[in-house]
């Protein structure tokens, strides 16, 4: 079977966004040629354009409308271009190119036309600027396609990380540790390891206090509402463990005794996912790839996304890794080929 398109979505088209795009289908070319991959890139042309002719000058991206029938690789259009975008440089135009983007893969995802959504980074700010009031890209798409309860994971090799709470106050977080955010978080998790070919996935949940709490004397979230929640989930036929000290939950999950982490805030689970990710060059003291992916679980369309921002201070130079897009890349045909199979047996 043909597989539908993935919907590349440019992000902030100020950012590398442009430059990771034209790289990765550069290496992808080969799949690409053979039919077995298709995408669909969505964003500025200009930006794109400037992009492919610096980097990937012989790649043919053919401008395509949205109701048309697409060559395996082609590019969408996301709106009319305005004043100049410059690499670089932070602009409430940008921004505007970063939401139409997303919007228009969401509304392809919906009627069908694409199987998932790859997201390239946008800058929070210029969305803002723009007029689009959301936190990221994860409160953008649960808007767009109605839904209250999404939930980020994180992925790079076998560290998997869901989070009950992300872009929060620390303060906020205790509170919204509730049973029912942790059974959704539990239950997503489950769901999309299974989507990734794991079939008795072990889930592993970190506890929100030092030392789960030490018996009450460092909070008694861990007592009173976490280790309850694992039991009826456990009860219920999953296999959870927890709540596991926060300091040593993510040792286990890469000696592979868990096959993901249920974090309960933010810096939690992206901190040791992200310092596994990033690919320091010693020489210099500066990063030069990063490996990760970002999942949006609780979507009725398959979102996947690069694991690192617009980064402006390079955003222009050439130097960008497409290493993260290609793996959200792949992520997403794992997904999107689970989730037709799925329905297919279903059916």
């Amino acid at each position: 079977m043909t597989p539908r398109h993935l919907a590349i979505t440019m992000g902030d088209p100020a950012g590398i966004g442009p430059e990771i795009i034209v790289k990765a289908c550069r290496a992808l070319q080969g799949r690409i040629a053979a039919g077995t991959l298709r995408l669909l890139v969505i964003g500025s042309g200009v930006a794109l354009e400037r992009a492919r002719l610096a980097l990937v000058p012989e790649l043919a991206l053919p401008e395509v409308a949205a109701d048309a029938d697409w060559p395996a690789l082609s590019f969408l259009q996301a709106g009319p271009e305005g004043a100049p975008i410059a690499p670089g440089v932070l602009s409430a135009d940008a921004g505007r190119f970063a939401y139409l983007a997303v919007e228009h893969g969401v509304r392809l995802a919906q009627a069908g036309r694409v199987g998932a959504i790859v997201t390239a980074p946008l800058n929070k700010e210029a969305l803002n600027k723009a007029g689009y009031h959301y936190a990221g890209h994860t409160e953008m798409l649960a808007e767009l396609t109605g839904v209250k309860g999404s939930v980020m994971l994180l992925a790079h090799g076998n560290m998997r990380v869901s989070h009950v709470t992300t872009h929060c106050a620390l303060e906020d977080v205790p509170k919204r540790v509730t049973p029912q955010r942790i059974r959704l978080v539990l239950d997503l998790t489950q769901q999309a390891l299974r989507g990734l070919g794991i079939a008795h996935p072990h889930i592993a949940v970190a506890a929100l206090n030092p030392h789960a709490g030490e018996g009450g004397l460092f909070g008694r979230q861990d007592i009173d509402v976490v280790a309850p929640t694992i039991a009826q989930a456990v009860a219920d036929g999953m296999h959870v463990s927890g709540p596991v000290p926060g300091d040593t939950v993510f040792v286990k999950l890469r000696a592979g005794q868990f096959d993901a982490v249920v974090a309960m805030y933010h810096d939690q689970g992206h901190i040791p996912v992200k310092l596994l990710g990033f690919h320091v060059d010693p020489a210099t003291g500066k990063w030069d790839a990063l490996s990760g992916v970002n999942i949006t679980l609780g979507l009725p369309v398959i979102r996947t996304s690069v694991d690192h921002g617009t980064a402006f201070d390079i955003a222009g130079k050439g130097i960008a890794s497409e290493r993260s897009l290609i793996e959200a890349i792949e992520y997403a045909e794992l997904l999107a080929a689970h989730r037709v199979t799925g329905t297919e047996a279903a059916a």
